[in-house]
């Protein structure tokens, strides 16, 4: 029995709700202006794109409880 099958049983939680809709994503095209990160500095951002460099604060965007 994997971890799924185990999760439902135990828990009664499906993986999917029932009425779950179809959704469908647009993504736009990135344009390449004149702002871009070096080759390292995207490797550790995870972008070359500085408008897309979102980092993650984790337990900080908690309303600042854990600060």
């Amino acid at each position: 029995m994997d971890i799924l099958e185990t999760i439902m049983m135990d828990y009664g939680i499906a993986p999917l709700p029932v009425d779950a809709a179809e959704t469908m994503a647009y993504v736009p095209f990135q344009q390449c202006g004149s702002s871009l990160y070096s080759p390292a500095q995207s490797l550790e951002a995870g972008t070359v794109f500085p408008i897309l460099d979102k980092p993650f604060f984790g337990s900080k965007c908690q309303g600042g409880r854990n600060d």
